[in-house]
């Protein structure tokens, strides 16, 4: 796949600003995207956007095919009278996920019941028709949010063993008895997707394409592992044998354990990998570009026994990633996906990438720990330019805040190499435009910037620590903080280096 030479910004929505505890698909939405467009850029880059449970964590979601409900805008319901809307109060610069669950369901509830009460035939039609065209993951997702509910939020392998098991009689009984509480979750899925279609073509109509985030692995409280576990190593409870992670690396000593359930790759090979190519179509309907997470594991996964504590016991797991790939050509043709190839790469995996033209990654946080063979290094990046280089990611520091913490030897060397560059800095607030520039600079034939490192912030705005189990994922930009002037400097770095 072939990338323009261009650059773009890495916001998750729920870090847009606002006045409702979290970023939505709204005003402050569509002023991002005006934003990004003054400043030159034509990629915005989003994080995984489905529903979250516990933990917060977008890669955690309770379904691979749902949409977060945290992101509707509440705003043109209320325009509609299909609710009366106060301002709650929220503190503005961080999501307070346990005051927004407390608020924004019974909102979105009492929104519902005003479209029940008001609704025009023509909506009440259009959501009708979602539900219909949607039906092969929403109903699934549905009657299961709806029986979270009722089960106060305990996962499904909590769940009475008839729903468990998925027994008919039981799913008939609840299904009849949760009608209401189903047809809810239904609703709030067609406002996400009416929302996200209408920013989608106004980012296209302002020359920006959107790049999305499809984690490879999925949450085990989730729709899908509830629906079909069959694809899931799990026990005769619906729990986990084994679970997803990596073994220590840069981030932890002791590896990162996530827990998720793994695939039995088998089965999804029988099924002709439908699940993954009704993702990826939901995917590519969603996004211009999609990143996918963890792209090593399609190669060879860590297998954690589901009974370990970390990920330090584990081992290595062939996956057939040729021949879902083959698949997925056969379907979609050439895919505009981007490999995130970062951990512990093999010659494997860089020729599993390669065999189909799809982009790496690099990340300029590491890149200057060690010598001039570095392969994070610019000079290093392929002639070719088919990478895609970012000061760092969400599981990164913000820029200045790896500087801050960074090595004598590791400040020296970024010196240095920056002067080679024709780039300097006098204070450590500049080093992220810097590094910007450097990436501006380079072959790489997409540059991303979190917008934490166009603010110059420190390590506060960081959005996850890998490994830690809660309070990640809340950093919101401020009302105003991205000015004209942040949009003039980008722009006129990217004129300079041929990206704008």
């Amino acid at each position: 796949m072939e990338l323009p030479r261009a650059f773009g910004l890495l916001l998750h929505p729920t870090s847009l600003p606002g006045p409702y505890g979290v970023g939505v698909l709204g005003l402050e939405a569509r002023d991002f995207l005006r934003f990004l467009k003054g400043a030159g850029g034509r990629f915005w880059q989003v994080l995984p956007l489905g529903p979250t449970g516990y933990g917060d964590s977008p890669y955690q979601a309770l379904s691979a095919f749902a949409g977060n409900p945290y992101l509707i805008d509440l705003r043109p319901l209320a325009e509609k009278g299909y609710l009366v809307l106060k301002d709650p109060g929220f503190p503005q610069g961080r999501v307070d996920y346990g005051w927004l669950y407390a608020w924004k369901w019974p909102a979105l509830k009492a929104a519902y019941q005003g479209f029940l009460e008001r609704a025009p035939r023509k909506e009440r039609e259009d959501f009708l028709a979602f539900r219909e065209k949607e039906a092969s993951w929403l109903k699934d997702y549905a009657l299961f949010m709806a029986l979270k509910a009722q089960h106060g939020g305990l996962p499904w392998n909590r769940w009475p063993l008839p729903l468990r098991r998925r027994e008919e009689k039981a799913l008939k009984e609840a299904e009849a008895a949760l009608a209401e509480e189903v047809a809810f979750h239904a609703w709030t899925q067609w406002l996400f997707f009416e929302a996200w279609k209408a920013l989608k073509e106004e980012a296209e109509a302002l020359g920006i394409q959107i790049i999305g985030d499809m984690p490879i692995f999925v949450a085990e409280d989730s729709a899908e592992v509830w629906a079909h576990p069959e694809w899931f190593h799990l026990d005769e409870e619906g729990r986990p044998t084994v679970v997803a992670g990596v073994p220590p690396d840069y981030f932890s000593e002791t590896g990162q354990r996530w827990g998720n359930p793994l695939y039995r790759w088998d089965v999804l090979e029988r099924e002709g990998f439908s699940f993954w190519i009704a993702r990826l179509a939901k995917a590519l309907e969603l996004f211009h570009l999609v990143r996918v997470d963890h792209f090593r594991g399609f190669e060879a996964y860590w297998e954690i026994p589901a009974s370990c504590p970390t990920a330090v016991e584990g081992r290595w797991v062939k996956a057939p990633g040729e021949k879902l790939f083959d698949r997925i050509q056969e379907v979609f043709g050439q895919v505009p996906i981007l490999a995130e190839d970062l951990g512990v790469i093999t010659p494997e995996v860089e020729a599993l990438r390669d065999r189909y033209g799809l982009p790496g990654m690099k990340v300029l946080q590491f890149a200057f720990d060690d010598g001039m063979e570095n392969p994070f290094l610019p000079h290093n990046y392929p002639a070719h330019g088919r990478v895609v280089v970012y000061t760092g990611t969400h599981d990164n520091d913000t820029t200045l805040g790896w500087y801050r913490t960074a090595s004598p030897h590791e400040r020296a060397f970024l010196e240095r190499y920056l002067a080679d560059w024709g780039i300097s800095f006098r204070q450590e607030e500049e080093v992220p435009w810097a590094l910007m520039g450097l990436c501006m600079k380079s072959a790489a034939r997409l540059a991303i910037y979190p917008v934490q490192d166009v603010l110059a912030l420190g390590s506060e705005a960081r959005m996850n620590y890998p490994g830690r189990p809660s309070g990640n994922w809340a950093w919101r930009l401020l009302p105003g903080q991205l000015t004209q002037e942040h949009a003039a400097r980008l722009l006129a770095m990217a004129e300079a280096t041929g990206r704008a």
